[in-house]
Order: structure tokens, then sequence, then C-alpha cells
């Protein structure tokens, strides 16, 4: 049996990435940062980022995953769980 290897999701490239798409420096997402509250992400903002990081990293996201990634912690942590389930 052979295993695929994980793939391993860098932090600053997820940070530069969404910081792109919402239009922010990377240096004001922060790990604690929620997207809403602290950036005004809106919902179809969050939808444009949902687009991104399926098409860039190839996973789906539920709509409930989606309410539930608010901060850039819980971004990383979900995007990170679904590469090495994917992988």
């Amino acid at each position: 049996m052979t295993t695929q290897p994980m793939v391993e999701l860098d932090k600053e490239e997820l940070r530069t990435t969404l910081a792109d798409v919402i239009d922010v420096a990377p240096a004001e997402i922060g790990d604690s940062t929620d997207f809403l509250d602290d950036l005004g992400v809106d919902s179809l903002l969050l939808l444009e980022l949902v687009v991104v990081l399926e098409k860039r990293y190839r996973v789906k996201f539920t709509e409930q995953e989606m309410r539930t990634a608010r901060t850039f912690r819980d971004a990383y942590a979900l995007l990170g769980g679904k590469l090495v389930v994917s992988g």
C-alpha cells in the first residue's frame, strides 16, 4: 500500500492569497484577525475568497465550513485539514 505525501500548507502564502483577494496588506491579517469584524469582509467577498481557495488548493468547502471560518487561524486549520484528507 502506498501513502501519498501530506501537502504542507504555507501559512504566509495563504495569508498573501487572502490579502490579495480582500485588498489589504498581508500584515493586516493576523492569526486572530476576524474577516468580518476586523476587515469588513461581506458575504460577496467571502464567497470570492472561498472560490479562490477552492481553485488554488483544489478543495471544496461546505456552506457550514464557510460560516465557521471567520479568522485566519480558522481558515488555515480548515484548509490544512482539507489538504490532508484529499491529499
